[in-house]
């Protein structure tokens, strides 16, 4: 499919703050007659503390014009401040576009552009809905066949699935939320829904299934888009490097994986009842990476990831996974990609954004059947460091030569996800793929939140009495003490982000702190034992887990309390 992030076709608004488009263009339909009378597409070019510039443009679909006006209205306090090819007036929140003398001729299907500098302060939420001459825009009026949010994709697919939907809040996870002290103050956000077994597509353990959420989400959908976020994770021989998320799968039975776990999911999601529903699905996390960072020679490398390297069945499971998934045309495909503190070394990164391109075209699937890509899913890097940058030297040393950063080229999520995703593009991914970050549990706020730079003393000191993520080590991945809830989720907060999201339900546990005899397959990991001395994958530091955990997925009363009191923005 061919996809293009600054045209989104369809009444698509995104609801959102940092920057991006607001809404997009619509041509007429099949017959020449347009579903939508106008469509303004209204981007921010650039954003700094104070202030932002946007791009807008115009499109009529509707009878020829000798005049126009566009307006529109902001949610918080952004001015207007100066502007071109256009004269742009504001009273209060209302802003109004006309005309200049020399642009005021705008033929039918014909398009016009303006731009603007304006100032804010806070959040810079986007407009949610524009008028040409008293005429909404971006919404179908009847009178024409199409304008059904299909995009430039013959599959009926939109640019971002997150874009002017809700999103499906699990009630069960909503329930053990609210059942805690304090906890309905976030029981109402949306998370993904793990699908880490065959048995759970049914429902396991009296929980529901893959079509008792499908249904639930239809329910919560009413007259609007609806975004269901499902795990697709149960590769053979799954997390190679890791034990308490090991699945049930061994490593040779990639049968089993396609036509018992795949397949299956294929065929409820292809169920034309939940055709209007827009199901994101993040494929196989901490798959792919693994086969670059822990094989071989590397001193991280086990014998278990070298197997999975060896039969190929992590990139033959992945393709077959998006290649099924991805021919359902309401399915929005997200690869796994790791995080920051993983693949964001030289010799990490250029190489993983290849082996992803070889998954992606493997066992039927083209880079078609994927939308995009999600890093720190599960994970806690930081979403931004505002207290130093990868460029920051101290007393003539790199920031990159700190204990913390260790030669890696990122800081945080965001310039990782952001940079990361323009290195998948050249390699062959479409130009259009939009990147998810999981915020869930990567806040890091509270008391022990830096308010600012740590002491020029020298280049440890500067980073880590600066940065937000609190950390032992970057490689630290299991309960970690300390952490909050991140930024709550939203659609396209930042350039080439199609959202942050909470796919990892915040709660449940990332694995126990000591040995739990169990039928789900996972196994006991020193690095959820808060006892643990380290290994190489985190540079033999302690581990930094929270005590008295429970299996990885079982909800976890403590840390759930501490994600809420370091929550940040704070609760």
């Amino acid at each position: 499919m061919s996809r293009t992030k600054s045209a989104l076709l369809g009444a698509l608004v995104l609801l959102a703050g940092a920057s991006g488009t607001a809404v997009a263009a619509v041509p007429p339909d099949a017959a020449g007659i347009a579903a939508i009378p106008c469509t303004v597409d209204y981007k921010v070019q650039n954003q700094w503390d104070t202030g932002f510039t946007a791009a807008v443009t115009v499109t009529n679909n509707s009878a020829a014009k000798s005049s126009w006006a566009v307006k529109w209205a902001y949610a918080g306090n952004q001015k207007v401040t100066s502007g071109w090819n256009a004269k742009i007036s504001q009273s209060g929140a209302a802003v109004t576009a006309a005309n200049e003398t020399y642009n005021g001729t705008l033929a039918t299907g014909g398009s016009v552009s303006f731009g603007f500098n304006a100032s804010y302060s806070g959040t810079n939420a986007l407009p949610t809905s524009f008028t040409l001459d008293g005429v909404t825009c971006n919404v179908d009026d009847g009178s024409g066949g199409g304008g059904g949010g299909g995009g430039s994709d013959p599959s009926g697919r939109v640019d971002n699935p997150y874009a002017g939907a809700k999103v499906y809040v699990n009630p069960e996870w909503s329930a053990k939320a609210a059942a805690e002290t304090g906890g309905s103050r976030i029981s109402n956000q949306p998370t993904g829904v793990w699908l880490d077994r065959i048995a759970a597509i049914n429902g396991a353990s009296g929980s529901m299934g893959l079509r008792a959420h499908l249904d639930a989400a239809l329910a919560q959908k009413g007259s609007g888009e609806e975004v269901v976020q499902l795990v697709v994770y149960d590769l053979p021989g799954r997390d190679c490097a890791a034990l308490a998320s090991n699945g049930e799968l061994g490593p040779t039975e990639i049968d089993k994986y396609k036509t018992q776990f795949i397949d299956p999911i294929a065929a409820i999601l292809a169920d034309s009842k939940y055709a209007s529903l827009r199901i994101v699905t993040t494929i196989e996390i901490d798959s792919l990476p693994n086969l670059v960072t822990n094989t071989g020679s590397r001193a991280t490398a086990t014998p278990q990831c070298d197997t999975m390297l060896a039969n190929g069945n992590y990139v033959k499971g992945v393709g077959y996974a998006l290649a099924k998934l991805g021919a359902i045309p309401n399915v929005y495909n997200y690869l796994d990609a790791g995080h920051h503190g993983w693949i964001g070394w030289d010799d990490n990164f250029a190489p993983s954004a290849t082996l992803f391109k070889q998954a992606a075209t493997s066992e039927g699937a083209t880079v078609d059947d994927v939308a995009g890509f999600i890093t720190n899913t599960a994970n806690y890097s930081a979403l931004k460091e505002n207290n130093f940058t990868i460029n920051d030297t101290v007393n003539g040393t790199s920031v990159r030569q700190s204990k913390w950063v260790d030669w890696n080229r990122y800081v945080d999520e965001l310039s990782f996800a952001q940079g990361f995703r323009n290195q998948l593009v050249s390699v062959g991914f479409n130009s259009g793929i939009g990147m998810l970050i999981d915020t869930s549990r990567n806040g890091w706020g509270g008391t022990a939140r830096p308010t600012g730079p740590g002491a020029t003393t020298s280049v440890d000191t500067y980073v880590d009495g600066g940065r937000y993520d609190r950390r032992i080590h970057v490689g630290n991945w299991c309960n970690q003490a300390g952490a909050g809830l991140g930024e709550r989720p939203q659609a396209s907060p930042a350039t080439g982000i199609d959202a942050y999201v909470w796919m990892k339900p915040p709660g449940e546990s990332d694995g126990s702190s000591s040995a739990i005899a169990n039928d789900e397959g996972k196994g006991f990991d020193r690095m959820c034992d808060p006892t643990y001395t380290g290994n190489p994958r985190n540079n033999n530091n302690m581990s930094g887990a929270l005590p008295n955990a429970p299996l990885s997925g079982h909800w976890f009363s403590a840390q759930f309390q501490q994600l809420m009191t370091n929550a940040y923005p704070p609760l």
